[in-house]
């Protein structure tokens, strides 16, 4: 998890990468104090949360689904802040004031700065090459994820760890007592579920419940906003080629 996602191809998106990657913007230095003390709203760190273990942090999906899962939030997230919107299948820039937070602003710099690409799945392709060492730098500087090695000596590996293990769960156990209660999610668990289902994490999330669960998940994802639903039903499509790759590879 340490390295960049390789489930994104050059070959989908090749005029993307002839222009140098913008600048980050200033960012804030690491947070002191409990992760407990920092709620977050933010999609992909919550995404973050439910494709890995809250203990150990270790993947729950394969790393192509959790990085255009990651990716796919990131857009949803410029939503969230009336910045971006969804039409079809395409992705258009509605308002170029950049947002506070430093990720944020720097998938809108890229949006506004290619403005002849605007096929959603294209920018799933090219966001998910970055979205994890991103999202990970994010939960980092606010304290809710720590590295730790794992392995053996001459095999080590870098792995996130959540820093307190209830707020690592509360996004996995909010959404499966809802569903599983046939609760009604809000509109931010609605997008949150969303993510999960169209990157194949549902079967985990739902083990062991009736097929009336799973109906109702895809009918509180249905209630999600129309433009949400167009970048939900790219991620599906993106996600589905990725797994039938991976499993035939």
């Amino acid at each position: 998890m340490n390295t960049p996602p390789s489930g994104a191809s050059n070959d989908h998106a090749p005029h993307l990468y002839e222009h140098p990657a913008p600048i980050e913007p200033a960012r804030p230095v690491r947070a002191v104090g409990s992760a407990a003390a920092h709620t977050t709203t933010r999609l992909a760190d919550e995404f973050f949360y439910l494709a890995h273990d809250d203990q150990t942090g270790r993947p729950r999906l394969f790393e192509s689904a959790t990085a255009h899962g990651l990716a796919a939030a990131l857009l949803a997230e410029l939503y969230r802040e009336g910045r971006v919107t969804f039409e079809g299948s395409h992705v258009r820039v509605i308002n170029t004031v950049p947002p506070k937070d430093w990720l944020q602003h720097l998938v809108l710099d890229r949006l506004v700065a290619e403005p002849r690409h605007t096929a959603t799945r294209t920018w799933l392709a090219f966001l998910a090459t970055t979205a994890c060492e991103q999202v990970i730098t994010r939960m980092w500087q606010l304290g809710l994820l720590r590295p730790e090695q794992v392995g053996r000596l001459w095999r080590q590996r870098t792995v996130y760890v959540p820093t307190d293990v209830n707020t690592a769960a509360w996004s996995w156990a909010r959404l499966s007592f809802q569903l599983r209660n046939y609760h009604p999610l809000t509109a931010f668990d609605q997008t949150l579920a969303g993510l999960a289902l169209h990157t194949q994490l549902d079967p985990i999330l739902l083990d062991g419940t009736p097929l009336a669960v799973r109906a109702f998940l895809r009918h509180q994802v249905d209630q999600v906003h129309p433009p949400l639903r167009d970048l939900l039903a790219d991620l599906g499509a993106v996600v589905g080629g990725a797994v039938l790759s991976h499993r035939t590879s």
